[in-house]
């Protein structure tokens, strides 16, 4: 029962995330700012409520336990990941979206995680997604979303890195 709440507490924080990110977006483009690559967009976000979905899903029908040496270390591992990623919202400030919008100019921030790491937020979304099943052992929704969430991010982040490249 825990468990479920839990994953309904992360919809939630997607949900505020993309009312962050679609404010971020108008402000953006009210500033000159230019979409690229949008293409990929619907597949991430129908992976992010993918995962939730398979979470509850795969506990429910499939019976999986709650198993503390994995359950408590995991559960860590999305707690940090989620603190990473709300930093990153924090250092870009109006600059961060889900969607690809870059300002022309604008300069690359270096702030925050980012001085030491090139995408921090899409290595804390990595580890979220792989640790979140596994809070409740549910291992297959792991590997799946893990697998799809690799293919996703190798599109988003090479479109990212040229999106830059442009600005």
């Amino acid at each position: 029962m825990y468990y479920y709440l839990f994953i309904f507490a992360i919809g939630i924080q997607r949900l505020v995330e993309l009312v962050v990110a679609r404010r971020n977006a108008k402000w953006s483009i009210a500033h000159g700012g230019k979409e690229f690559s949008r293409a990929h967009y619907p597949a991430m976000v129908s992976m992010h409520a993918l995962l939730l979905v398979s979470c509850v899903v795969e506990v429910w029908v499939l019976g999986r336990p709650f198993i503390g040496w994995l359950g408590w270390p995991m559960l860590a591992v999305v707690v940090l990941s989620t603190v990473v990623r709300w930093g990153c919202v924090a250092v870009l400030g109006k600059h961060w979206n889900s969607r690809l919008i870059v300002i022309p100019g604008a300069p690359l921030v270096r702030d925050g995680l980012y001085r030491w790491v090139r995408h921090p937020n899409y290595t804390a979304v990595a580890a979220e997604v792989a640790a979140l099943p596994l809070v409740h052992s549910a291992w297959l929704t792991a590997i799946v979303l893990s697998m799809a969430n690799a293919l996703v991010l190798s599109v988003r982040i090479r479109a990212e890195n040229a999106a830059l490249g442009y600005a």
